[in-house]
């Protein structure tokens, strides 16, 4: 494998957080290794370790993981591997070669039974196979870069190029007259370009020295319930947001515990000089119309 240098590497780089991460960067002139599952499989130590030895990174964004939630309740050593192991390899990997590393995280390390924003210095008890295998990779980058690893929480991830709630509901509202959503579910709806953005300038701070490593949390501001949510987006599509109806938790019952409340803390990013994510609302009426635009593309 031929050497090179690159100042950023982005695995996961197709998906739908991945690829605004890779917009993000190319706005700013930059020419950033973005890396797919075939070109970095991150559950393959040798294959990491071969691979930033090649680029030589100044920093690496991991943006793979196994999202499955329900499925890893059945799978959990397959969604360890790929959660837990994969962060580990890309941490040593980027000690080995004096890269930092940005390592994407979720809400769901935390219990979800809170009654206010939790820090992200709060105590972690995840209640999923999903929240234990995504708490194992905030644990191996933090040890393994403990002046270098960042780890950014995230919940609720909406945006173009990948399936999500947000596309969901305005996929449904054409074709149904009412909609059962979710009302016991308290979180923050996240623009994956918002999250991009905040990924990268905390990435360019980790560079310049001015944001210390730890934990941080990307999501919006604000909170509501993915029945406020669903309400939102009926509105602006110009729908009658009372065609959706309230529901409980009880009523979709799944594998995988869903957290009653994921609305989390943003004072790392002050801490950093970086300004938090903008209101949930605010976001969602900004990116309504690329969402819009996928729609259209994706029904030609």
């Amino acid at each position: 494998m031929t050497s090179s240098t690159t100042t950023w590497l982005i695995t996961g780089a197709t998906g739908m957080l991945g690829q605004d991460v890779m917009a993000r960067l190319r706005r700013d002139g930059e020419t950033p290794a973005g890396l797919d599952r075939a070109g970095l499989d991150i559950t393959d130590a040798d294959m990491v370790h071969d691979v930033i030895a090649a680029h030589r990174p100044r920093i690496v964004v991991n943006c793979a993981a196994w999202t499955a939630v329900d499925d890893a309740e059945a799978r959990e050593a397959d969604a360890l591997r790929v959660n837990g192991d994969g962060p580990r390899h890309l941490a040593e990997a980027c000690a080995k070669a004096g890269a930092a590393l940005v390592h994407v995280s979720t809400d769901y390390v935390f219990a979800g039974d809170g009654t206010g924003p939790y820090p992200e210095d709060a105590p972690t008890a995840p209640r999923s196979a999903y929240g234990r295998t995504k708490l194992a990779g905030e644990q191996a980058v933090l040890a393994a870069l403990p002046d270098a690893g960042y780890v950014v929480r995230t919940a609720w991830l909406y945006g173009a190029g990948g399936g999500n709630f947000v596309d969901t509901m305005i996929r449904l509202q054409s074709v149904k007259d009412t909609l059962d959503v979710v009302d016991d579910q308290r979180g923050q709806p996240t623009w994956t370009v918002d999250l991009a953005d905040r990924l990268v300038r905390l990435g360019q701070a980790a560079l310049a020295g001015t944001a210390p490593a730890g934990v941080y949390h990307g999501t919006s501001g604000g909170e509501t319930t993915w029945f406020g949510l669903a309400r939102e987006v009926f509105r602006l599509l110009g729908a009658d947001p009372d065609r959706v109806r309230p529901t409980t938790s009880a009523a979709f019952v799944r594998p995988a515990p869903r957290p009653a409340y994921s609305v989390l803390g943003h004072d790392g990013w002050r801490r950093a000089g970086i300004d938090p994510i903008r209101p949930w609302r605010e976001a969602l009426e900004a990116a309504f119309p690329a969402l819009l635009d996928e729609k259209k593309g994706s029904a030609r």
